[in-house]
């Protein structure tokens, strides 16, 4: 079994909600953070980086698209292929997070309590997203894609256990990177994103059916291979909109804020991180 973090286990959701609270408090953001809903409604999870040593910081959004100097948030997270956070109840915070090792064995963390046993055999997949409330259930569900490029939908139950799995597509293998966690068009479901490996981007919306739960894609934009990272880190500017966290080969931390608009999801970008952020391996 993949070595999982000990002590300290799981009490994201009490970390982040405080460190956001005193965030909005201390840049005076609390009441354009109140009105967020009334323009959308996106996860505000912050972001977190895992190095190379098993030690994970957090980064706390401050209301203008920029994020805080880092805090130590996680030590012992070695041997894991995909950690993720998840909101079970619907209020934009992390409830909890799954930690896939690299042994193919899924655990789910949640309070102060034991990590639980949710999977195995999960080394079949190449690629593992926490894609929040996707398939019209209450909990929030994961999508995994397998070396054939299928992909598969497990729903969750909202206590870090997923059902059985439900192939919802196929020919995914043509994507470097995916990345979902909120809606981008603001009809209040689910969307992700895919790269493929010409650099284009395209956008899959949600349909809240799990059985279909996206439409057709829909390119977005082109010259994504500029970077080595994609990832949907929910509402890092406290608009009420899912934004995009994208790394390139220099280091360097983009943001493209969501627009909520589907035909043009995200605002230009915006340097959030001059140097360093490749000595992350994950983010969640």
């Amino acid at each position: 079994m993949a070595k999982i973090s000990g002590l300290r286990r799981g009490r994201t959701a009490a970390r982040l909600a405080a460190a956001i609270t005193a965030a909005l408090v201390a840049t005076g953001t609390a009441a354009a953070s109140a009105s967020a809903a009334d323009v959308g409604d996106a996860p505000m999870f912050g972001l977190y980086g895992l190095d190379s040593s098993g030690t994970a910081y957090t980064y706390v959004p401050q209301g203008d698209g920029t994020i805080s100097p880092r805090v130590q948030f996680e030590t012992g997270m070695t041997g894991l292929a995909f950690v993720g956070l998840v909101d079970n109840d619907a209020n934009n915070l992390a409830d909890g997070r799954w930690q896939l090792g690299t042994s193919g064995n899924l655990w789910y963390y949640e309070g102060n309590a034991p990590a639980t046993k949710v999977g195995y055999g999960w080394d079949i997949y190449n690629t593992v997203v926490s894609v929040g409330q996707f398939g019209g259930a209450e909990g929030g569900d994961l999508l995994a894609r397998d070396t054939k490029g299928d992909v598969y939908l497990y729903l969750g139950y909202g206590d870090g256990k997923v059902t059985k799995r439900l192939k919802v597509g196929y020919g995914w293998d043509i994507y470097t990177q995916i990345a979902g966690n909120g809606d981008l068009d603001g009809d209040g479901k689910g969307d992700l994103v895919a790269r493929d490996k010409s650099g284009v981007l395209w956008l899959y919306k949600g349909t809240g059916d799990q059985k279909a739960p996206y439409t057709k894609r829909t390119k977005i934009g082109s010259g994504w291979n500029q970077y080595n990272t994609l990832f949907a880190a929910g509402d890092l500017n406290m608009d009420g909109r899912t934004d995009l966290v994208a790394r390139n080969a220099k280091g360097e931390l983009y943001l493209y804020a969501g627009t909520g608009d589907g035909a043009a999801p995200y605002k230009p970008k915006a340097l959030i991180g001059t140097s360093g952020w490749n000595t992350y391996r994950l983010f969640f």
